[in-house]
């Protein structure tokens, strides 16, 4: 996807993301959270350390309070195509320790960890490897890559799509093309998991998601890389 586009929607994400995502009954710090809280977990019983993360595709910087507060960083880097929304994350979440920046050349083996969400639907196919090549790069040798999208297998999770401004053109990655493009990348994968099965109607139930999650039902799944 081009800058210009996301451009176009960087002063409305927050509001169109929250437009679709009211039929879960939650919000979208509720899903960004819920991602960081997974992914620091994973990260602490894998015996992984978090000292610099990128955020690929960081769009205005939304993810960053919940990746410091849960991942506890020490630098946290965003990088993104569309300069608008990165002059929103500068002016929002701007700090010593968080800087933004367009993509452009990596930083060779730099970062202990990278995250994405939602960001590889709206790549063209054809430019999805040098993506992940960015970020394969960006890392040091061991470390990890979380790589979470949403689930195309979902009905719910392709309502909420069409609901979404920024959406609607997108083409979605099956867990197994995301994990056949990691491995192509050098990536050895280690593990995909489904989160966010149950709605706020069905809130319950999520403790059921944590055993569930091997199984394709999530409206999102995350497949964990590492750099060889």
């Amino acid at each position: 996807m081009s800058n210009s586009y996301f451009d176009e929607y960087a002063g409305s994400y927050d509001k169109d993301l929250q437009k679709a995502l009211s039929v879960s009954g939650e919000d979208k710090n509720y899903f960004a959270h819920g991602r960081m809280v997974w992914l620091a977990k994973w990260l602490h019983s894998n015996g992984k350390r978090s000292g610099s993360v990128l955020d690929f595709g960081c769009g205005t910087g939304s993810a960053t309070p919940f990746i410091k507060q849960c991942l506890k960083p020490r630098e946290v880097v965003g990088v993104d195509v569309s300069a608008d929304s990165l002059n929103i994350a500068r002016e929002t979440f701007g700090a010593d320790d968080t800087s933004f920046s367009l993509i452009e050349q990596p930083s060779s083996d730099f970062f202990d960890v990278a995250f994405c969400n939602g960001v590889f639907h709206h790549i063209d196919p054809a430019e999805r490897q040098a993506s992940l090549a960015y970020v394969f790069a960006s890392l040091k040798p061991g470390a990890v890559f979380a790589l979470f999208e949403n689930n195309p297998w979902n009905p719910a999770t392709r309502y909420v799509m069409s609901r979404c401004a920024f959406d609607r053109d997108a083409i979605t990655l099956p867990p197994p093309e995301t994990c056949r493009r990691m491995r192509e990348a050098g990536f050895e994968i280690l593990t995909t998991r489904y989160l966010f099965i149950f709605p706020a109607q069905l809130k319950l139930l999520r403790p059921l998601e944590k055993p569930l999650s091997p199984l394709p039902f999530g409206t999102q799944y995350v497949v964990i890389g590492k750099k060889l």
